[in-house]
């Protein structure tokens, strides 16, 4: 039973916004959510900059009692998908419960939760450990919450691959309303770690950058000056639908679900395969698996770390792909204003895409202002621009080799 699979509603938590028309406006406008980090004392961290999430209260999303021990990367995706169900308008009842499931990626879970708990039991013993510690901070609760909280009864799982994992959790989603498994599926990615433990860890690596005297130019994908990644935080969620439901339903279709692909490097811990090898076959799979040529892509949304060899290879890998008509298809990487959600980055990005298709306008890449050397193809620096998008494609890479590619097209009879 192959199903043709849409997008009919969104729901975002951002460094540029809380709820998709704040956010959407800001990506528009170029605008960049990175600043000094607020959540904690960064004064001996080498960076000292994050894209942090501004104004968000969880009380605003959860019963105030219940918010004080829910960790916030639950929070947000609760939020979130509180927002892409009201956009969607589906309602989730005994009459449909079993058959709408939730399918979450998230990295790292509740990190914040466990510095905070290993300092109490150092500190004062493990009777004074809280009895919420665990459930607060396994990444499968943002999942297993959003199915308690909206009543989702259908399948339930949680994808844990990294930078990979918003996007494949979208895709693995996909294909269970594709085969018949649900009809449709709450999704998507999240992550909340700017943390003392995550900053040290990937300072240790100089992963991160260090251009703290100027945050909202730090993040700058395929630039020459790129130092390194910002770290982001927030939540994308979209609701996935047969189309006979949304038709149904007459609901508003964002884009069409037409590809997944997937592969490994095989390679590194954290490097990418030597010229962006395991890039290039996994968009080669999402296209193979949408029954689409590479010069029907209109649009691709990066991956686009800011790191050296990520922007390097993801460049080589599309061109691997697309041959001469990659320096044709605009490409433009969203983390050059949100800083990299890591586990949720796929999340928000999959959002940014359809919303593209959806408005024929394709976001910037910020901060583009001395394109390296090797990275010489059409990034759409600096300034939004309006273009008709019918096919777009969604990139996300991640820490072991772990890559996932999305393709979405704009709703045809």
């Amino acid at each position: 039973m192959d199903r043709r699979v849409v997008i009919t509603g969104l729901g975002l938590v951002t460094p540029l916004g809380i709820g998709v028309e704040e956010t959407w406006t800001a990506l528009k406008a170029g605008k960049s959510g990175i600043a000094e980090i607020t959540q904690f004392d960064a004064s001996e961290f080498q960076t000292k900059i994050a894209g942090e999430v501004k104004g968000f209260h969880p009380e605003d999303f959860l019963p105030k009692k219940e918010a004080k021990r829910t960790s916030l990367f639950i929070a947000y995706a609760i939020a979130a998908t509180r927002m892409a169900l009201d956009d969607s308008n589906i309602k989730i009842n005994s009459s449909n419960q079993d058959r709408i499931g939730v399918l979450m990626g998230c990295g790292l879970g509740g990190l914040a939760v466990i510095e905070d708990n290993i300092k109490i039991l150092d500190q004062r013993g493990p009777k004074r450990v809280s009895p919420f510690f665990i459930p607060m901070i396994i990444g499968n609760m943002a999942a297993g919450m959003i199915s308690i909280h909206f009543g989702a009864k259908g399948p339930n799982a949680s994808v844990a691959t990294a930078c990979a994992a918003g996007s494949h959790a979208i895709g693995d989603a996909f294909k269970i309303v594709n085969r018949g498994g649900a009809d449709a599926m709450i999704a998507g990615g999240v992550e909340a770690v700017i943390t003392r433990a995550c900053f040290a860890g990937f300072n240790a690596m100089k992963a991160l950058s260090t251009k703290n005297n100027e945050p909202e130019r730090a993040s700058r994908p395929f630039d020459r000056d790129r130092d390194g990644f910002v770290v982001g935080e927030g939540s994308g969620i979209v609701i996935l639908e047969t189309l006979e439901s949304a038709l149904a339903r007459n609901a508003r279709i964002y884009a069409e679900i037409s590809g997944y692909g997937m592969s490994g490097d095989g390679y590194h811990m954290t490097a990418p395969a030597p010229e962006g090898d395991g890039m290039a076959r996994c968009m080669r799979a999402a296209l193979d698996d949408a029954g689409i040529s590479s010069d029907q892509i209109d649009y691709i949304n990066a991956h686009g770390t800011s790191t050296e060899l990520n922007d390097l290879y993801e460049t080589k890998a599309v061109k691997s792909v697309f041959k001469d008509k990659a320096y044709q298809i605009p490409m433009s990487s969203t983390k050059s204003m949100t800083g990299h959600l890591l586990g949720g980055a796929g999340g928000i990005e999959t959002v940014f895409t359809a919303l593209t298709i959806h408005h024929d306008i394709i976001p910037p890449t910020i901060n583009l202002d001395n394109p390296s050397e090797d990275c010489d193809l059409d990034y759409v620096p600096h300034k939004a621009r309006k273009i008709t998008v019918k096919n777009a494609m969604t990139n996300s890479f991640g820490f072991g080799g772990t890559n996932a590619t999305l393709i979405l097209r704009k709703y045809r009879n």
